[in-house]
């Protein structure tokens, strides 16, 4: 058979039979290359090298994993790397995505692996400047490469034989045999396709992780192909600036989509925060106590966490009082000001209400519902909620308290943390024996809860 000669798009990747001045995909202009076709001959199709299998006869199996001494990493990734998966990480530039994957690295050299750690973006005595930082100087078995060819890098892995091998970025790399840009669609692709034989080899299993460059709409450049070609999607979330950043899995193979780890960005490096019902709510002394402040639990995966709402209420000298809240839907504040309003027996149409948690996490559970109302409350009030009490429990338009999803994981975390009391929705918990040092009080509406608090009263001199 003739070789047949198309035309491919260096910017999209889309294929035309002819040549074309402008991309009838992305309209990009002289974008069009030549290449040649060649098609596969019945021969090469008759040398493969397995046959196929019923599926009850192929031999389950959990895949092995190298778990590192980074829980909140671990978790994330469903209980650490798995030797054959490829991963790709994203994350907005300066969130901590080369120093989290450099003590990765460190991390597993140290178990006696072997990681080739390859970068286009930073040279030699930068990567080694970072580690000098982060790592005190360790002297971990890891191989540094900094080259923008990924023909060289996979020279590299031939030759020294890693177990793991680190790229940063793959948007920068480029194979000789495709004549376009680093980070067009072809090249990113082909690279990736090159590092997935990599990982997938039979004889010779080895774990990628690759760094994704992400784009201004928080999604990682290039096609979306790049997403279904991997194993894993971990996506590290965290403003400049700030303490806190989260990571998650938008996609899984191995493991649960829903788990977040949380980490602690810091001059040496990414702490992982391994009790973040610590990290998120603030240490009060005995007897020390503030208005304004209350406890709830919320649940990111299969981890419950305490979380501290705090609010502030002012007098307001504007027709229009402020409603501002840094942790949650504008609206879902409102909806929870005027239950408050309405079935709490509260007044704030000339008040401003402004919400925030500690730490900054975001707030998107109905089971936080009560203690928002409550951290309200006690600050009209200027009446502080006792530091031992949390509140797990969604307000309903009515004023009744509604029951809320995973309770008793809710409750063990409460009593596993020491505190004394906790508000829920009544007939929620089935057996609270089993909770000898924790008080559980179930009770209907919202008023009940504002009435066993003692803060029915409202004081009106703010």
């Amino acid at each position: 058979m003739k070789n047949k000669v198309i035309y491919r798009c260096s910017n999209c990747g889309s294929e035309s039979p002819k040549w074309m001045g402008k991309c009838q995909s992305c309209d990009s202009w002289n974008t069009y290359e030549e290449l040649i076709s060649q098609p596969k001959t019945t021969s090469s199709l008759s040398k493969r090298k397995t046959s196929p299998k019923k599926l009850s006869e192929v031999l389950a199996g959990n895949s092995d994993r190298i778990v590192t001494n980074i829980e909140e990493f671990n978790r994330v990734l469903g209980g650490g790397i798995v030797k054959d998966s490829i991963i790709i990480l994203t994350a907005r530039p300066g969130a901590g995505k080369s120093t989290l994957l450099l003590q990765v690295a460190n991390d597993v050299a140290t178990k006696g692996y072997k990681v080739l750690y390859a970068s286009a973006e930073e040279s030699d005595s930068q990567i080694k400047n970072r580690s000098d930082r982060i790592l005190n100087g360790s002297k971990s078995d890891i191989w540094i490469y900094s080259d923008t060819s990924m023909n060289h890098v996979l020279a590299s892995i031939e030759e020294l034989d890693p177990d793991l091998i680190i790229i940063d970025s793959i948007q920068t790399f480029t194979l000789e045999e495709h004549n376009s840009r680093p980070g067009s669609p072809i090249q990113t692709m082909e690279c990736a396709n090159e590092l997935l034989k990599v990982a997938k080899n039979n004889s010779r299993p080895r774990a990628v992780i690759m760094v994704g460059q992400m784009t201004k709409d928080d999604e990682i450049a290039g096609l979306r192909a790049l997403e279904h070609l991997v194993d894993a999607v971990l996506i590290l979330n965290g403003e400049n600036g700030e303490e806190l950043r989260g990571a998650w899995c938008s996609k899984n193979r191995f493991g649960s989509t829903g788990e977040i780890g949380f980490f602690s960005m810091t001059e040496q490096g990414m702490l992982s925060i391994d009790n973040p019902s610590e990290f998120f709510m603030t240490q009060r002394g005995e007897g020390q106590k503030v208005s304004g402040s209350a406890l709830a639990v919320i649940k990111e995966g299969t981890r419950p966490i305490i979380v501290e709402i705090e609010s502030l209420v002012s007098k307001s000298f504007t027709p229009y009082p402020s409603r501002i809240a840094e942790c949650l839907r504008r609206d879902q504040l409102n909806t929870l000001i005027s239950i408050l309003e309405q079935r709490g027996k509260i007044n704030l149409y000339d008040k401003n209400v402004v919400i925030k948690t500690t730490g900054g996490l975001q707030l998107k559970e109905q089971a936080v519902s009560l203690a928002i109302i409550m951290c309200i409350v006690s600050s009209v009030k200027d009446k502080a909620i006792p530091n031992d009490t949390v509140f797990v429990a969604d307000v309903g338009l009515t004023g009744e308290l509604k029951k809320v999803p995973a309770i008793e994981a809710r409750i063990r975390e409460v009593d596993r943390m020491g505190f004394k009391r906790v508000y829920v929705a009544k007939n929620t918990v089935r057996d609270s024996s089993r909770f000898k040092n924790l008080e559980i009080i179930e009770l209907n509406t919202l008023y009940d809860v504002i009435l066993h608090l003692n803060m029915k009263t409202i004081d009106t001199a703010l």
